[in-house]
């Protein structure tokens, strides 16, 4: 058994759809049923009424015949007056004594082998005992409906003589043929109003989902990290719009949560900042207090060797003033956002560029083509390039035979950057962290560099990936929507 649902939208579409056919057969069996009673009504309307004009006639045969009136004598009386009688109504007529007998018949001699010469008894008894002395028989043969009535014929004084039997065919064409005119015309109006149905389902469904449609593709498009718009309550139904309230009370809370997120986030980015330079900053000051003490102790204005010693401690004092600048320089760099401004850049000619800043033989470029377009800032296309090849130098200062390479491709709407080195890779579980600030492999340094190239990358909308294996080497793969020709 298949286990699904269908869409609420379905459901309502298939159950009015279920509704009207429902209703439409309903309403047509009802008609064909009324049909039918009105039909046997109508039957036995027609045959009282022949009946009543028919036992007329008879009663005035009876009352003008010279014949006694009595069971004898009625073969007599009707011997050419039944016929007469036939002509008149258009009816065929049998008579029968009381027990059941035939006496006269107005059907023609070669027909009267189809006519029962002696009722069956029990019909004789049922017309004995009803109470309005009358029984009507319904048949049918060769397909053919009969009604066939058997009723007392009555003398002067109102004292049984005989039976009359007058059969009757139902003639149901003319109820027929409008039953089945009928039928069509309703047949008609039942396919104008399914179509009807099925086109206002689709509409009245689609109306009713639409606010959880809407809903839907809303809760779908939350994001955390972005302005979230809220559902009007416009065009709403009442019943949707407690989950309207309940969804712009959710958005509302996010955006709370997420100013707090945001702002939690930079305190704990600066705290960690603050760290960060503060111990950077410990590391060169210590060698310089203990310089300075050192020098203080030592300090000797006679001490013929006083110039050759200011001078070294001079230049241990500067090269860690020095540290201290270039310290300044790389938090400067990297709390530097990279400019939003774009020019259309050829970057075969500006990574060539950063690349002789080197001019380093064992650094290889495979551009392409001479011409690959981007939408890039100049300086920081440089600055990506001159820190990654700086990393695949340093990578690469143990090795005898260092091979540096750096290649730009296009791939389909993209443009590649690939930087290669032969060096001792990264650990698999450093990978993960390698463009975290403040990370880093080298025993010197502050691990800021990779992540100023991840932070400057995706600002214009660039990826960057890195493979790497040990003692096999290093690749850094960064892609940038390519810029068409004729977009420049």
């Amino acid at each position: 058994m298949f286990n699904y649902r269908r869409s609420l939208r379905t459901r309502i579409f298939i159950s009015m759809i279920a509704l009207v056919v429902g209703a439409s057969i309903l309403i047509a069996g009802v008609t064909i049923y009324q049909f039918t009673e009105e039909a046997k009504e109508l039957h036995l309307e027609k045959l009282n009424r022949k009946e009543n004009a028919i036992r007329a006639n008879i009663n005035y045969v009876l009352r003008t015949t010279t014949y006694p009136v009595d069971t004898e004598n009625l073969r007599l009386i009707f011997k050419e007056k039944i016929y007469e009688i036939q002509d008149i109504h258009n009816t065929e007529i049998n008579i029968y004594d009381l027990d059941g007998y035939l006496l006269k018949s107005s059907f023609a001699t070669f027909y009267m082998d189809s006519v029962q010469t002696r009722m069956a008894p029990e019909k004789v008894e049922i017309l004995e005992n009803s109470a309005d002395k009358k029984y009507i028989e319904n048949f049918k043969i060769n397909d053919q409906n009969y009604q066939s009535s058997y009723t007392y014929i009555l003398d002067n004084y109102f004292k049984p003589i005989g039976i009359l039997n007058l059969p009757y065919i139902e003639d149901d064409g003319f109820l027929q043929k409008e039953l089945r005119d009928f039928l069509i015309l309703l047949s008609q109006v039942y396919l104008f109003m399914l179509i009807a149905a099925i086109v206002l389902a689709y509409f009245l469904s689609k109306y009713i989902t639409s606010s959880l449609q809407t809903i839907s593709k809303k809760i779908t498009k939350t994001r955390f990290d972005q302005a979230n718009p809220k559902i009007s309550y416009r065009e709403i139904s009442y019943e949707i719009k407690p989950l309207v309230k309940a969804y712009n009370e959710m958005i509302d809370e996010l955006e709370e949560s997420a100013v707090k997120l945001a702002r939690n986030e930079r305190e704990e980015a600066w705290r960690q900042m603050a760290r960060q330079v503060a111990h950077e900053i410990k590391n060169p000051l210590t060698p310089m207090r203990l310089s300075m003490q050192s020098f203080e102790r030592s300090f000797d204005p006679d001490d013929p060797n006083i110039h050759s010693r200011v001078k070294e401690f001079s230049k241990t004092i500067i090269q860690q003033i020095d540290n201290l600048s270039a310290i300044a320089g790389a938090f400067s760099d990297f709390a530097k956002m990279p400019a939003q401004q774009k020019e259309s850049l050829n970057a075969v000619e500006i990574i060539k560029l950063a690349l002789d800043i080197f001019n380093d033989n064992k650094i290889q470029f495979y551009p392409e083509k001479d011409n690959i377009q981007i939408k890039f800032d100049r300086s920081q296309l440089i600055r990506i390039i001159t820190n990654l090849v700086k990393n695949a130098i340093q990578a690469t200062e143990h090795l005898n035979n260092p091979v540096i390479s750096v290649s730009v491709l296009t791939e389909g709407d993209e443009v590649i950057i690939k930087v290669e080195d032969n060096g001792a890779g990264i650990p698999k579980d450093m990978q993960e962290r390698i463009f975290e600030p403040r990370f880093t492999t080298k025993t010197s340094g502050m691990g800021l560099g990779l992540g100023m190239v991840k932070n400057i990358v995706e600002t214009y909308k660039g990826d960057i990936k890195l493979t790497s294996k040990p003692e096999e080497g290093t690749i850094f793969t960064l892609k940038f929507p390519k810029t068409n020709t004729h977009d420049i």
